[in-house]
């Protein structure tokens, strides 16, 4: 037994969590928990919003697989980070954020700060819908176990972000505790499937003529990409993964068809629409992935007969019949599903398979088609083009960040990457500005990588405070600005919808826009270069990557280009206001 105040408990826990980094910005109401840091192993890392704080915790997590901790202070800090924590929770990643509170004797006072109208010092209220559980400190004595269950929470069954406030008065309080071993609050193992449902499934895909595999983002938080890929193998089914399993099979593997969905490939839209069986681990269906659910256009469920695995019977079933639900680590049931195949058929061969042959056709058709967009030298330039470039400039592990909006539509389905957790993209929540931050939290997880952060200039503006972390902490990464002069993916939505007689102005006067270079020297980056033509693309690129330091790329994209860039492939529903 220690005696140490709140602060230093939550230090020595972290450093027994082997948490690398603590991320936040100080205010009064944090500063007896960040005194202890002084003495720590933990890094603190500052960023200039709270918003960057979560997003920079979740790019690590998800290049890394492991949680940081963030912390802020009461009030308006702690609101602050509530679109970063909510972009991790719809996307099942892990973080732990710590918040500041009231004094415990005066919770329900009105001090500075505090929100209290409704229940004294009810801010956990604001976190609840966006964690997995949120946590108050009322005594120091119980800060040890708290500590433990958060971290516990955080990162076993569905990972996510746990909330836990700590009252300014407890984190300077002193303790007698024990610093509990985070190994001995651990699941020693992972839940596998019921083994009928398994073997259920087994027998539907031994006997598929047309089974499609569809990995989500449950397959990259299990670490499930080997068994994904060695099932996929024996049976000779395609592989067509969310946009958040992307990078669990290597996309220039024969059986890689692309992504379902409204900005899908036409190989994966086709397969997926017209397979017997699918075979859906770690995925949660959504509006944008099944083409809003439109019958026949990227799944028909059924007559297709749907195997759904995940670790949360929350998601099975949700959005589509099952003929076999199985609850269950992706990993651990995929492999289970292949050991059961096994036992019921030889594998799947490829000579004279005409289903084989018809996945490498539709495929070929569809990379046609984006090549073609990607020799397009035009002036001002595609993203496709853009894209094509920084693929040919980056390492095959580099990793590849992007936000909301035309850059990600188009880099998602058009970027290829190779290796797992090499696309940290936010998804259910296509939240703008993500990428700013979470590309110094992917850097800081994988400083061997190259890291590029794809955003438009829009989505850019919104978070672009954060190019001064990156500076102040010597985080090595290139910011790809794409400058199209507005947020055209909305205008584009208006346009189809309302005509454009009844666009609201989204564009930005390229007059009086923004000035990317003059703001990155503001920031003190050594490496800003504006691109307008396509041919210097790959050698600015190149000496971006080879910079010691932050690195900031404007590439001059076209304004107008159809359907935000992306190409349209499925449906996706948007209410229309008509009478």
């Amino acid at each position: 037994m220690a005696e140490l105040n709140g602060g230093e408990i939550i230090a020595e826990y972290l450093e027994k969590e082997g948490v690398e980094y603590l991320v936040g910005i100080p205010g009064h109401g944090s500063t007896n928990l960040l005194d202890a840091f002084n003495d720590s192993d933990v890094e603190v890392i500052q960023p200039r919003h709270e918003q960057g704080a979560a997003h920079l915790a979740d790019g690590y997590a998800r290049a890394s697989g492991k949680p940081l901790a963030v912390f802020t202070s009461i009030g308006p800090g702690a609101t602050n980070t509530v679109t970063g924590v909510a972009t991790a929770f719809v996307d099942s990643i892990p973080m732990v954020v710590f918040t500041g509170g009231p004094q415990t004797h005066e919770y329900g006072e009105g001090i500075l700060q505090e929100i209290e109208r409704e229940k004294p010092g009810d801010f956990p209220s604001v976190m609840e819908p966006i964690t997995k559980q949120s946590f108050v400190v009322h005594d120091v004595e119980r800060l040890p176990r708290i500590l433990r269950r958060a971290f516990q929470e955080a990162l076993t069954g569905r990972p996510g972000p746990v909330h836990v406030e700590v009252p300014m008065d407890v984190q300077g309080a002193v303790a007698d505790v024990e610093i509990p071993d985070p190994e001995h609050s651990r699941v020693q193992s992972r839940p596998g499937g019921d083994p009928e449902s398994v073997a259920a499934a087994a027998d539907l895909l031994a006997d598929a003529d047309r089974p499609v595999i569809v990995p989500g983002g449950g397959c990259v938080l299990s670490e499930a990409w080997d068994e994904v890929r060695s099932l996929a193998e024996y049976l000779q089914a395609p592989v067509s993964p969310t946009f958040q399993g992307k990078g669990v099979v290597p996309e220039d593997h024969d059986l890689f068809v692309g992504y379902a969905g409204w900005i899908g490939s036409t190989a994966a839209n086709e397969l997926a629409s017209n397979a017997d069986v699918i075979l859906a681990i770690g995925v949660r269906f959504s509006d944008l992935h099944t083409s809003s659910f439109e019958p026949g256009v990227s799944f028909e469920i059924p007559p297709s007969e749907l195997v759904h695995v995940d670790i949360d019977p929350h998601e099975i079933g949700k959005n589509y019949p099952v003929e076999v639900g199985i609850q269950g680590d992706a990993k651990v049931v995929t492999d289970q599903i292949h050991d059961a195949v096994a036992d019921r058929t030889d594998p799947v061969e490829t000579d004279g398979n005409e289903y084989y042959e018809e996945v490498q056709r539709r495929w070929d058709e569809w990379v046609e088609m984006v090549e073609a967009r990607r020799a397009d030298d035009g002036v001002p330039m595609s993203i496709s083009r853009v894209l094509a470039a920084l693929r040919e400039s980056m390492d095959r592990d580099g990793i590849v960040v992007s936000s909301a909006g035309q850059p990600q539509e188009t880099t998602n389905p058009e970027f290829p990457v190779y290796e797992p957790r090499t696309n940290v993209s936010c998804g259910g929540f296509s939240t703008m500005g993500f990428g700013v931050s979470a590309a110094i939290g992917a850097k800081l997880a994988r400083p061997g990588r190259q890291v590029v952060a794809v955003e438009g200039d829009g989505s850019f503006l919104q978070t672009n405070q954060e190019v001064a972390c990156a500076v102040q902490h010597d985080v090595d990464l290139v910011y790809l600005v794409l400058n199209n002069h507005g947020w055209k993916s909305i205008r584009n939505l208006q346009v189809e919808k309302y005509g454009w007689d009844r666009v609201l102005d989204t564009e930005f006067d390229p007059e009086t826009d923004i000035d990317y270079l003059k703001l990155a020297d503001a920031f003190n980056v050594e490496f800003a270069e504006r691109v307008v033509k396509p041919e210097a693309l790959v050698d600015v690129l190149d000496d971006a990557f080879a910079h010691d330091g932050p690195a900031v790329v404007e590439a001059m994209v076209r304004p107008d280009d159809p359907d935000s860039g992306a190409i349209i492939t499925g449906e996706w529903d948007l209410a229309d206001l008509e009478n």
